[in-house]
């Protein structure tokens, strides 16, 4: 009798799975399905189910290669300098956070057994037991201290100084408890926990060369700018991870150069990938593009404060004057979504939907450009290869100005000084913004009336008082009906244009599975060497 795919059950498909685990031929599988029976035309559907179960099956061994789009000499091992690419994809691979932002966006515990409170001012952390560091040394309280406090310290140097303030009291209850007090109210102290800044270390550490943390590898050698190496932490807290023997990562500054790497097989994972080599990419055979909508994006300010933008009619005619499809297709081709004027982004649990993004109207336009007087006048427009994609934006306002007879000068500075000397300094200017993992760090970043960096001087008391409230409440409907207030005012009354939510776009061989995308950024928020493994 002849089994068609009904009779299929799945004890037999486990039969094919461990067949082809180790290492059976077609011709080999084909005999065994002839000897149980099976139809040739169901053996075919059962080889492709078998071999998409065994390539979702995690399997060890293999060596990682990883190039990333930048590193210098400045490269670090320690978690509280770390600003380029190439520092997160390493630290993120030595160190553990408290807690880990998952790809939906969603907070996991990772050192942090549980974290409760019931005012969102006082917390108190439990951690998880029996997890060491590489040196062998027992994680407890004292180290979460210790590396919470190193950000309060101006002499180290933390990129995250400013959001470590809010933390006015951190202190071991036991061996493994913590509880941390906040100046005032925040419901997100989890998230803001999972930033990788703050990495977990042995307390009392000063020298960073050895990497010495918990996480999934053990660091062999690291050269800044040039490579790191390390090898799988046989003792990591995690079940079963990592799954690959070791990994190795460093940076191919060039685009292209960092590409053919990939074609020919000298790394298994490019980052980055820009849209001139997304056909190189898609033209060769054995690659996979992974596209992560984020919360990245390059933006147009308008300054509030000071001509042009202190008529609000040019401001509104600017965001009409947007051609967002246009960027969208031919600027970026396709590698972004359309973006309406606001932050948050559609990936954010908070993102609110009924914020529509404005159609392109140039007759709208030149209406509102005449209502400010300055239909005909020459308007500097400052760009930078800097700010990514500014130039071709830039371009295509000038174009689309020049249509309805608005004069749009584009001034291109270097790259070099652009942050300093003219980003939030010029009248009209571009910017560019990453990710961040909450509206609050992002409305307190970019648009509170003393946010450090609101780039077009936006100021209002009463959109104050509701970032205030919404970081505050624990009502995760209230949160979530305050910030989408805050995006609908943000759209309509800032001086900042968000035309497209730019993604990124990592390619890999297709031999490499488990790599799924996460809203902190590229490469698994650039903890891909701990859960990727190779298909056998």
């Amino acid at each position: 009798m002849t089994k068609d795919i009904t009779n299929w059950t799945a004890s037999d498909d486990c039969m094919v799975e461990s067949a082809m685990r180790r290492g059976a031929s077609r011709r080999e599988l084909l005999r065994m399905f002839m000897a149980g029976g099976v139809a040739f035309a169901a053996a075919g559907t059962v080889l492709g189910r078998a071999g998409a179960a065994l390539a979702a099956t995690p399997v060890r061994g293999g060596h990682l290669i990883g190039a990333s789009a930048a590193g210098s000499t400045a490269d670090t091992l320690d978690p509280a300098k770390a600003s380029a690419q190439i520092d997160y994809v390493r630290i993120s691979s030595l160190y553990n956070r408290l807690t880990f932002l998952n790809g939906k966006g969603q907070i996991d515990m990772e050192l942090a057994d549980s974290i409760e409170t019931k005012d969102a001012k006082t917390w108190t952390i439990k951690l998880k037991k029996d997890v060491t560091f590489h040196d062998g040394k027992t994680l407890d309280a004292e180290d979460v201290v210790f590396s919470l406090q190193r950000h309060l310290d101006e002499s180290v140097g933390s990129k995250v100084n400013a959001m470590a303030k809010q933390m006015t009291g951190i202190k071991a209850l036991d061996a493994s408890t913590v509880e941390i007090t906040l100046a005032a109210a925040n419901a997100d102290l989890p998230t803001i926990l999972a930033l990788h800044h703050f990495m977990i270390v042995a307390r009392g550490t000063t020298d960073f060369s050895k990497g010495n943390g918990t996480g999934a590898f053990v660091l062999e050698s690291f050269e800044p700018g040039v490579k790191s190496l390390m090898k799988r932490n046989d003792n990591y807290f995690k079940p079963n991870a990592p799954y690959v023997d070791s990994f190795e990562c460093f940076a191919i500054p060039d685009v292209t150069a960092r590409v053919n790497a990939l074609i020919s097989g000298d790394v298994h994972v490019a980052a980055s990938i820009k849209p001139q080599a997304l056909r190189l990419v898609e033209a060769a055979g054995g690659i996979d593009v992974v596209r992560n909508i984020s919360g990245n994006y390059t933006n147009l300010n308008m300054r509030l404060d000071m001509a042009p933008g202190d008529k609000a009619a040019f401001v509104e005619g600017m965001k009409y004057l947007l051609n967002r499809e246009l960027i969208q297709k031919s600027v970026v081709r396709g590698l972004a979504e359309i973006a309406n004027d606001q932050p948050v982004s559609p990936s954010d649990r908070y993102y609110n939907p009924e914020v529509k993004p404005r159609e392109f109207d140039p007759e709208r336009a030149k209406a509102l450009f005449e209502k400010a007087g300055l239909l005909g006048q020459s308007i500097p427009v400052v760009a930078s290869d800097a700010a990514d994609y500014s130039v071709e934006m830039a371009t295509v306002l000038q174009q689309a100005g020049s249509a309805i007879g608005m004069k749009l000068d584009i001034q291109r500075m270097p790259a070099d000084g652009y942050w300093s000397k003219y980003w939030l300094v010029a009248p009209v200017h571009f910017g560019n913004i990453n990710p961040r993992p909450t509206p609050d760090i992002l409305f307190s970043l970019l648009y509170t009336s003393d946010a450090p960096w609101n780039e077009s001087k936006f100021s209002d008391p009463k959109f104050d008082a509701m970032v205030a409230e919404a970081r505050g409440t624990l009502d995760e409907a209230r949160r979530k009906e305050i910030y989408g207030e805050c995006q609908q005012i943000v759209s309509d009354r800032a001086g900042t244009a968000i035309p497209v939510w730019l993604s990124n776009v990592d390619a890999k061989t297709s031999k490499l599975q488990g790599f799924e995308t996460n809203p902190l950024g590229g490469q698994m928020g650039y903890t891909m060497a701990e859960h990727v493994w190779f298909q056998a």
